[in-house]
């Protein structure tokens, strides 16, 4: 069976969804294939600056995540060797484009918040793709269930193992030699950390502990593995946990009690890669008419957060290039229309 599209979106991750709810507000349609029978949260929050909440604002969901999840006043750095203060960093300045707007947010959370305000079957559900093919002037986007669908416009936001990146001709992403571990601590009342982003680092581990309300709070922990590491911890949330209780150092225990409460179901482990930034700058971005966007197009380890903001920032970007391009050719086309029948009147 083969059905045609104007604009198919793979994967319904933040980049998928944010190019879609981009393309909706100017009033073209798209078809988001996803392969997981529902939403699928990989991770449990994210830092959202800035660039994120005017991508957010462009959407028109801005407002209502805000309602959600505290503003953040700054970050302090500790060090777990020492016990001293590295340093510390005001999030509430301004910026050269307006004030700075650092929230933590929780992924499930986005995720719902963008599909909500698209068209009831914009997202198809169970629906894997397994190869893509040129046709003429359209791609052919094959699934795993037989269907067939041509479309003019592909975009690619299936992740660091994008297919439609191989399509392209990207090379897998970079594996970085160091992994993080992430858990949310829920709490039932007040957590008490306060508004502060907390960063803790020494003896070649890294952990932070950001607020994403009054009641939870999003953790992660990163370092270098060792083989041994990696047998030992894969899919052993319980290792994950006593592991990352032995490296923390020497922090508050406050700070300890929110890995301690973590339930082991809200812990996950994960090697961090990344695209060398050549091959974004010099390599195949798009292909006629396909295209890849956010960890399908850079993947980026989490050291300067933006990994989710960036994904936001393409999905409007792209959503507003390709309107413009789409319009122009709608428009183009109806003066070649009228044009012919000014000359058969």
């Amino acid at each position: 069976m083969e059905a045609i599209e104007n604009v198919v979106i793979v994967g319904a991750g933040i980049a998928g969804l944010a190019t879609s709810l981009g393309l909706h507000r100017l009033g073209i349609r798209s078809l988001v294939l996803e392969s997981s029978a529902s939403l699928r949260v990989s991770g449990f929050a994210l830092a959202t600056w800035a660039n994120a909440w005017r991508a957010l604002d462009a959407v028109g969901i801005g407002d209502s995540l805000r309602q959600q999840h505290e503003q953040l006043d700054g970050l302090v750095a500790t060090s777990t060797v020492s016990g001293q203060s590295g340093g510390q960093l005001s999030f509430k300045g301004k910026g050269t484009h307006g004030d700075h707007e650092v929230r933590c947010v929780k992924r499930k959370l986005m995720l719902e918040a963008l599909e909500k305000e698209l068209p009831v079957g914009t997202i198809r559900y169970s629906s894997k793709v397994v190869s893509v093919e040129d046709s003429g002037c359209f791609k052919l986007v094959h699934l795993v269930d037989g269907t067939t669908i041509k479309t003019k416009v592909l975009i690619g936001c299936d992740g660091v193992n994008s297919l439609v990146g191989k399509f392209l001709g990207f090379k897998k992403p970079a594996y970085t030699g160091r992994s993080a571990m992430r858990g949310s601590a829920d709490f039932k009342a007040n957590h008490g950390l306060g508004s502060n982003f907390l960063l803790f680092f020494g003896n070649g581990f890294r952990s932070g502990f950001i607020p994403c309300d009054d009641t939870t709070i999003y953790w992660f922990f990163t370092w270098t593995p060792s083989d041994q590491d990696n047998k030992e911890l894969k899919d052993n949330p319980a290792k994950m946990k006593q592991f990352v209780l032995s490296k923390l150092g020497n922090v508050p225990d406050q700070v300890r009690s929110f890995v301690e409460i973590t339930e082991l179901d809200c812990f996950i482990s994960s090697p961090l890669r990344y695209r060398h930034p050549w091959e974004v700058l010099w390599g195949n971005i798009s292909k006629g008419n396909a295209c890849v966007a956010g960890d399908a197009l850079h993947p980026m380890t989490p050291d300067i957060g933006q990994g989710g903001c960036a994904a936001l920032e393409d999905g409007v970007v792209l959503a507003r290039c390709l309107a413009e391009a789409l319009n122009k050719k709608v428009s183009a086309e109806t003066k070649d229309r009228e044009k012919e029948e000014y000359k058969e009147d």
